[in-house]
């Protein structure tokens, strides 16, 4: 009988991944990636005008790639709900578009979505998202950005947006910033 906890505990030392530490669904950025505000350039003049609303929030990125699919229009539709699901947090909560270039066309229901702020990132911002996703800007992704501005947790695509609810409930409750 002494046996059986030592090879429970050797089984799981040598088989990490068989452990789910922490309650989160996402995955946590490890080290969180810092951005600035001057890698965000407005994609139209309502963004321009509103990109100042970044800082101090938690921002739902989506970032949408030259061809938005199905998948991409699920993920923005997606974001758009979970902001609303947030009930009296939405005014903590933004939502942001990085779309990959300036050829780049948002389907025509998210063009004009009051809530929905439209960027291009600068060549840093753009090699950071790479760096963390592992390919430029996937579709149907998701990366919430804290009150700082550091990319601390992603979502692969087709993410089910009440875990993402859960995950982004805890953090507000915690949070002291934004």
């Amino acid at each position: 009988m002494s046996i059986v906890p030592f090879s429970i505990a050797w089984y799981l030392a040598e088989n990490p991944e068989k452990v789910r530490l922490g309650t989160n669904n996402g995955d946590l950025i490890n080290p969180p990636q810092v951005t600035e505000a001057t890698e965000f350039t407005g994609y139209d003049a309502f963004s321009s005008q509103n990109l100042h609303e970044l800082k101090g929030h938690w921002v739902l990125l989506n970032p949408i790639p030259k061809e938005c699919g199905e998948t991409c229009r699920d993920g923005l539709y997606k974001t758009n709900q979970l902001s609303l699901m947030m009930g009296k947090d939405i005014a903590r909560i933004r939502r942001l578009a990085v779309l990959a270039d300036k050829t780049t066309q948002l389907p025509a229901e998210w063009r004009d979505d009051a809530r929905l702020l439209k960027v291009l990132p600068a060549d840093s911002l753009q090699a950071k998202l790479s760096k963390l996703i592992g390919q430029p800007l996937p579709e149907g992704a998701l990366i919430i950005m804290d009150p700082l501005g550091n990319l601390m947790m992603k979502y692969p695509a087709g993410y089910d947006p009440y875990k993402v609810r859960n995950d982004l409930s805890k953090l507000l409750r915690i949070s002291q910033i934004g």
